[in-house]
């Protein structure tokens, strides 16, 4: 508000002066303003009813705006005005990288629709240490393609790990590619990139040690970057670890966020323990040991966050194998069976089985894969090529054909789709809901999707693709009480911006960038199953993408404002 209408004010309230109405009416028109909501303006703090103007982008009033002008009104009637999600880990990189012009498969993913839907405004990619290299091509690319949401780029440690060590990566690194890769880091924040992500289960990280970690880390950090790590074991033994072949003592989810911790005491860079989970059956209620740990380093001042997704199931896809990865062609380390043109895998697994010891290995390996997958009571068919079993469980099959459940994994590719590696697509709910809400409502825990963009058409993807923001919301706060929704949002603007650096977003706030929501809240709802997941929240009515309508009254306009975010655009603004 300018000075001589300020002026004017303060003399109506002395004198009570009729004109003034007149001058104040007289303050530029608004492009968008959201009359009659009720704004969680992203701290946690409760709703407070107000008006918010939107020009030029940002949010330039909030306040009771009931006489002021706009392009475009919209009556909220007491939904609420909330900062648009950021989603601090996110894997929309492919999806944002589509080609195509307007009107195109590949213009239509790029605007992100099961993000966007669910009020996700921006995304933080190059997740679990992956990621196109260098930062300015792909900056690049994305800034001349347009997209839906924003998007903030991170350096992938496996991605300069691979280029430093070549092929010969199966070992600890030596101080010249220490060297090389430090320099790659500097080179990614120079760029444009927000800090340095990782994915110490996944190849070729599996083979890095925690000093390799250190100066990457600090480099950085000396840009004001953070640090995003997958963890190396998710609950008693890696993903990769086969009890046949691997020798004991692999770590465990525990060593893992000591290993975080260390990361980030040694360092000072904040440090997100990504989508921390107590996975297997073997490991549920380890999740308050975790708290704990996290808990007592923040309290002697360690910069350690995590970041969750509000589900007990793990993998986009939903693809569990059941079988060990080294009987199947391609299926190494850390890696998935496949790749392979023409493989019958029932003749592999009956190769595997003809040999009595290393049958017996095969067996032991599938029963650590069921237990780490939940038991078989938590394994369930998704598809299968004989329909009476699809959604049933390997424990409901078991006790059918009065056989363990080592046995159905067998019978399971034997006669099923001898082309898919394990003769299903089922899926491991790995996780126990008492880990999950007990990671939920913690201050320092980022609800983030773990997902990409998917549109409908596409093949199977998990719930958290369509749902999570508004299942956070809905189902652990209002419905639970695990946290209030005031803590809920603010776990999804506000603290990722802060965790992030984002100076103009994750409030509403006078000045900030215009990514907003709006919730009806009475509405608001998760639609996504495992079986039907491609299924859009219901009750997110608006998102705007700096003052850009991505969602109108509900429905998606497949707009294009999202901005790759920099840290020097921060310090700008």
């Amino acid at each position: 508000m300018n000075r001589r209408i300020l002026r004017a004010l303060l003399l109506a309230a002395i004198l009570g002066f009729p004109h003034v109405a007149t001058a104040a009416a007289q303050e530029p028109a608004f492009d968008i303003l959201l009359r009659g909501g009720r704004v969680l303006d992203g701290t946690g703090n409760p709703w407070f009813r107000a008006d918010v103007g939107i020009r030029g982008g940002r949010i330039a009033r909030v306040g009771d705006l009931s006489e002021a002008a706009a392009d475009r009104v919209i009556e909220l009637d007491g939904r609420y005005v909330v900062p648009g999600f950021i989603d601090i880990h996110s894997h929309a990189d492919q999806g944002l990288d589509a080609e195509g012009d307007a009107g195109s498969e590949g213009a239509r993913r790029r605007a992100a629709p099961n993000l966007v839907s669910q009020g996700i405004t921006t995304v933080v990619i190059n997740q679990d240490g992956g990621g196109s290299w260098p930062i300015a091509d792909q900056r690049g690319r994305l800034e001349s393609r347009g997209h839906g949401p924003n998007a903030a780029l991170m350096v992938g440690h496996n991605t300069i790990r691979r280029m430093a060590l070549g092929d010969d990566f199966m070992r600890p690194s030596t101080p010249a590619e220490v060297q090389r890769m430090t320099e790659m880091v500097e080179q990614g924040m120079a760029e444009g990139a927000y800090g340095l992500s990782a994915g110490l289960e996944y190849v070729p990280g599996i083979w890095s040690e925690t000093s390799e970690l250190f100066p990457l880390v600090e480099a950085a950090g000396r840009s004001g970057g953070i640090y995003i790590v997958h963890e190396r074991s998710s609950g008693m033994t890696p993903m990769w670890f086969w009890p046949s072949q691997d020798d004991p003592g692999p770590p465990t989810m525990i060593q893992t966020i000591l290993e975080d911790i260390e990361v980030a005491e040694r360092t000072g860079v904040t440090t997100v323990a990504t989508h921390i989970k107590a996975r297997g059956a073997d490991f549920w209620g380890a999740g308050r040991a975790l708290v704990d740990l996290i808990e007592r380093a923040r309290a002697r001042g360690v910069p350690i966050f995590a970041d969750q997704y509000p589900y007990n199931t793990t993998g986009s896809d939903g693809n569990t194998v059941l079988l060990p990865r080294w009987i199947f062609p391609g299926g190494g380390p850390g890696g998935r069976p496949g790749g392979q043109e023409a493989v019958d895998y029932g003749a592999v697994l009956r190769y595997a089985l003809s040999d009595p010891e290393r049958g017996e290995r095969v067996r032991l390996d599938i029963a650590h894969e069921i237990s780490r997958r939940g038991g078989p009571e938590n394994l369930v068919i998704m598809d299968h090529p004989d329909e009476a079993l699809v959604g049933r469980t390997v424990a409901e099959l078991a006790a059918e054909w009065d056989a363990f459940p080592v046995d159905v994994a067998i019978r399971l590719q034997l006669e099923g789709d001898r082309a898919r590696p394990g003769g299903a697509r089922v899926r491991g709910f790995s996780l126990s809901e008492i880990d999950v809400e007990e990671f939920s409502a913690h201050p320092w825990l980022v609800t983030a999707s773990d997902a990409g963009i998917a549109l409908p058409g596409d093949g199977p993807v998990h719930a958290r693709f369509y749902g999570t923001f508004p299942r956070k919301i809905r189902r652990y706060a209002m419905d639970l009480g695990i946290l209030s929704a005031e803590s809920a949002v603010r776990s999804m603007t506000s603290l990722p911006a802060q965790v992030m650096g984002l100076r103009d977003r994750g409030l509403i706030r006078e000045g900030l960038v215009a990514d907003i929501a709006v919730l009806d809240m009475d509405e608001l709802q998760d639609n996504a199953t495992f079986f039907e997941p491609h299924q859009y929240p219901s009750g997110v009515d608006y998102v705007l993408v700096g003052g850009t309508f991505v969602v109108d009254d509900g429905e998606l306009t497949w707009a294009l404002p999202g901005a790759v975010l920099t840290p020097e655009a921060d310090d700008e603004s």
